[in-house]
């Protein structure tokens, strides 16, 4: 039976990252990748080899996952790894952000995140891994950035409902939370990076080796960095209403 990793976003950012901490994996005959935008696929191929295989595909359409899921079927693989990298945000307060933008940032985080995870299973035995890119945001709620931040705590709480639904199973699923991450993100959501989120920023390629360790390891979170850390602890133990204040406060100045 041949054996497989998915990775959607897999086009850029910290979807791209993965499929190269992927490669250095052993257990995976091939490594399929989903996104949009097939010249970039097509460009990853012809980098990194032929066990990569492109699946141009828009997660926004229910007609990309009965592809899909035809496919696994007539291949019938074990899927070792799906890592749900696929991710949008929009900043702004939720009345200057246009509701087709609010859709979509949802079809991604949460529909297609669910959808994926729902074709796969079947298809993971034994020591499968689920990666779930969740995000800090998913700790507390984000006013300014109020739906990406509402769908990653939806990511985050499915995760860990999924990981004892599937732990008789033996299949691990991780959610991984980080902070600001130097990719694309920020540019795709429409806004520069605050100047007081820059001090947090870390590399996509830190990130992405923490979160196949911890998955490796069968973790519930990988959390990166010592500010994502706390923001988690003070999560929950202090009142929300009382870290909003300070977060606002601190994201107010320049």
């Amino acid at each position: 039976m041949k054996t497989i990793a998915i990775v959607t976003g897999a086009s850029s950012g910290m979807g791209t990252v993965f499929v190269k901490e992927l490669l250095k994996e052993k257990n995976a005959d091939e490594i399929w990748l989903i996104a949009r935008r097939k010249e970039r696929l097509q460009a990853l191929i012809e980098t990194y080899g032929q066990k990569l295989r492109a699946f141009a595909l828009d997660l926004t359409e229910m007609s990309s996952f009965e592809q899909l899921s035809a496919t696994l079927e007539t291949e019938k693989p074990n899927i070792v790894y799906l890592v749900n990298a696929a991710g949008a945000g929009r900043m702004g307060n939720v009345e200057t952000i246009d509701y087709d933008a609010h859709g979509f940032v949802l079809d991604i985080n949460v529909k297609a995140l669910t959808c994926m995870s729902r074709i796969c299973i079947p298809y993971m035995k034994k020591g499968g891994h689920i990666i779930q890119l969740c995000s800090g945001s998913a700790f507390l709620p984000q006013p300014g950035f109020s739906s990406y931040a509402a769908s990653k705590s939806y990511v985050l709480s499915f995760s860990r409902a999924l990981r004892q639904e599937l732990k008789d199973r033996n299949i691990s699923v991780t959610a991984v939370c980080p902070g600001p991450v130097n990719t694309e993100f920020f540019q795709a959501a429409g806004t520069e990076v605050h100047p007081s989120k820059k001090r947090f920023m870390v590399d996509a390629d830190d990130v992405v080796k923490k979160a196949m360790k911890d998955a490796n390891a069968g973790k519930e979170l990988s959390v990166y960095g010592m500010s994502m850390k706390f923001l988690h602890l003070a999560g929950k133990v202090l009142p929300v209403k009382l870290v909003l204040a300070v977060a606002n406060r601190f994201l107010s100045k320049k």
